[in-house]
């Protein structure tokens, strides 16, 4: 048996710190809401200016920037608990997988403001070593003495980043390549990224009714949570808190923002977790959803559980009697609660479920109105006891990427696959794109290739330099892992420009999407039809080494049979200056886009190179993509 166990958690919300963030109400109790009309938000101009906030205080000494905060908080409570389960733990192999949609885009937009202000280099070189994505991620753990772990990854995956982030911590105690995982997410909530949410129309005007008639959206929130995983057989008699028993990823391939309105990705995610588990959908009763409230995602989403419980009752054995006389699974819609904690949510979701089975209480929702039956879902008004074995969670994410996570409250039985090994199959490099020959090569309208940004652009030409190495059709149902070194900075530089000038209400709803650092994994996959896994990473200036061991670590765990990998710099004027501005100006910083295709060994004779999932990442190398190609040379 082989569950992930979690043996400590720390989480920050709107409800409240440890525990309080997620509690499930007592029977006979309704749902406790966070979301409040936000002064911030309101001064900004926005016209619906909801938001959940966490407390002022934290438990922590504040810094410069809320979102490492809120990640400080959690990581304290977590590690501070692991002290009493797990003495000595620090001695460990341990491995960190923490994600986020917004990384440090409170300081980065006090950072784009100097600038335009023409502010002094002593003043701009203190806003831009917190501007990047990377960094509270990296001040986090620096805090607490995690900053040199070897195995670290930091998920850009916009609203599934924290799912992904359990999910990707499993594979590697699947694999023993390390004994402690440290997982979770976080998210601050800043006008940057509100102001994109409304201008998509996707906020609410009052309060947020998932699966309901009239529903028109979601409100933001704020929050981290981050929980510590070990194997089953590796205890060491610490208490169980809950089990992660299967993990699955898909993409939809379909549009960047809005879903697959048929739910068929979401689905084959959930699916994959279950059958990663070996758990019949019979003995699910909690499905955790995603639940933002837009018309679009929760009837979509709506469509996706029935599909993955449209079996209840109709497998062999006592499970199938059981499921056939068992009430439908609840839906918990917790968003409506603590608002979208973006990187943080797929976690703080997970401990709501975990504590939903710990109790035996199926939680309930805190939407009211009407059901759309264009989105039904089986919503308790009040915490019911109910007896549960397990919970599936849901999440889903710009760029169409979804994951999902099967929690049990007693071991599965679980036998993880034998890892398999991982070889490169082709590569490509470009320097530029040309949009004549991008739209011949993958036939998307010129005109809309236009309106992409620069490093959206480069990664399709990557891409399609790639398929016409190894045909297009092989390409098809892979997944892709994008690595990032500075990401999308100049892309937000741009877009918060237009905010400063006129408005948070008048910004360019087009351009939002590209300012998430999964865009570029997104826009790829709809072109090529890259259906598996998706997402993108970026711990550091050497993020193009993350994608390549998390792409290769999927294939060794069978999550998928090919990847993409892709990293790509727009090398803008925004990236170049804070690239000097934070002590590197010695340091290459190019245009350019790097796509490679791993894949399962084949088992011929074809002598092709091996990925080791276990491959060391250097942040202090080159930047980029040109750390792949770095790579590539030294493996020749």
């Amino acid at each position: 048996m082989s569950d992930a166990c979690v043996i400590a958690s720390g989480a920050v919300s709107a409800l409240g710190l440890g525990p309080l963030a997620y509690r499930v109400p007592r029977a006979g109790e309704p749902a406790p809401v966070a979301i409040a009309r936000d002064a911030e938000l309101a001064r900004a101009g926005l016209l619906r200016p909801f938001a959940a906030r966490a407390p002022a205080e934290l438990g922590v000494a504040p810094g410069a920037d809320r979102a490492t905060d809120l990640l400080k908080a959690a990581l304290s409570q977590t590690l501070a608990a692991l002290e009493g389960v797990r003495p000595g733990f620090r001695g460990e192999r341990i491995g960190i997988a923490l994600g986020t949609s917004s990384g440090g885009m409170l300081t980065a937009e006090r950072f784009f403001a100097a600038r335009a202000e023409g502010a002094d280099a002593g003043s701009l070189a203190a806003l831009a070593s917190r501007a990047t994505y990377f960094a509270p991620f990296n001040d986090a753990l620096a805090a607490f003495g995690l900053d040199r772990t070897p195995l670290r990854t930091h998920l850009l995956a916009a609203c599934a980043a924290s799912t992904l982030a359990i999910g990707l911590g499993l594979r590697w105690l699947d694999r023993d390549a390390c004994d402690l995982v440290l997982a979770g997410g976080y998210d601050a909530v800043s006008v940057f990224v509100a102001a994109g949410f409304e201008a998509l129309r996707a906020t609410t005007a009052s309060t947020s009714r998932p699966f309901r008639v009239g529903r028109d959206g979601m409100a933001l929130g704020e929050g981290a949570a981050v929980v510590a995983l070990v194997r089953e057989d590796r205890l060491r008699g610490a208490p169980v808190i809950v089990r992660v028993a299967g993990f699955g990823a898909s993409t939809d391939a379909v549009h960047i923002t809005a879903p697959d309105r048929t739910g068929s990705g979401l689905a084959r995610a959930g699916a994959a977790a279950l059958a990663d588990a070996g758990w019949p959908a019979s003995r699910v009763g909690l499905v955790s959803a995603h639940a933002t409230a837009t018309p679009y995602n929760d009837a979509m989403e709506s469509r996706a559980i029935a599909a993955l419980l449209s079996q209840r009752g109709a497998v062999e054995g006592s499970d199938a009697l059981a499921g056939a006389d068992a009430p439908p699974p609840v839906v918990h819609p917790f968003k409506a609660q603590i608002g979208h904690t973006l990187g943080a949510a797929g976690v703080l979701e997970a401990l709501a479920a975990a504590a939903a089975l710990e109790a035996s209480i199926a939680p309930p929702a805190a939407s009211e109105g009407e059901l759309d039956p264009d989105a039904p879902a089986h919503l308790l008004e009040r915490a019911e006891p109910r007896p549960l074995s397990s919970a599936l969670k849901l999440s889903a994410a710009f760029g169409g990427a979804n994951a999902a996570l099967l929690l049990t409250s007693s071991a599965s039985g679980r036998r993880p696959r034998r890892p398999r090994a991982v070889v490169l199959r082709a590569h490509a490099h470009v320097t530029g794109s040309d949009l004549g020959r991008l739209a011949e090569a993958t036939g998307i309208a010129r005109d809309r290739l236009a309106r992409l940004d620069a490093l959206c652009r480069l990664g399709l030409t990557a891409v399609a330099a790639l398929a016409a190495i190894v045909g297009a059709e092989r390409l098809r149902a892979a997944g892709i892992v994008a690595g990032h070194a500075l990401a999308t900075i100049d892309t937000n530089d741009v877009y918060d420009a237009r905010r400063r000038a006129r408005g948070a209400r008048f910004v360019e709803p087009r351009l939002f999407p590209a300012t998430s650092p999964n865009a570029i994994a997104g826009e790829c996959a709809i072109a090529y039809q890259l259906t598996g896994p998706s997402f993108a990473v970026g711990a550091g200036l050497g993020g193009a080494l993350e994608a390549l061991r998390a792409a290769a670590d999927l294939i060794a765990s069978s999550d998928a049979d090919r990847m993409v990998v892709l990293a790509a710099d727009d090398a803008g004027p925004v990236a170049r200056e804070l690239l000097g501005l934070t002590g590197a100006p010695h340091r290459a910083l190019a245009s350019g886009a790097v796509a490679l295709l791993l894949q399962a060994d084949p088992g011929d004779e074809e002598r092709l190179r091996k990925v080791d999932p276990d491959l060391p990442v250097d942040h202090d190398g080159p930047v980029g993509h040109l750390a792949l190609l770095r790579w590539l040379e030294e493996h020749a």
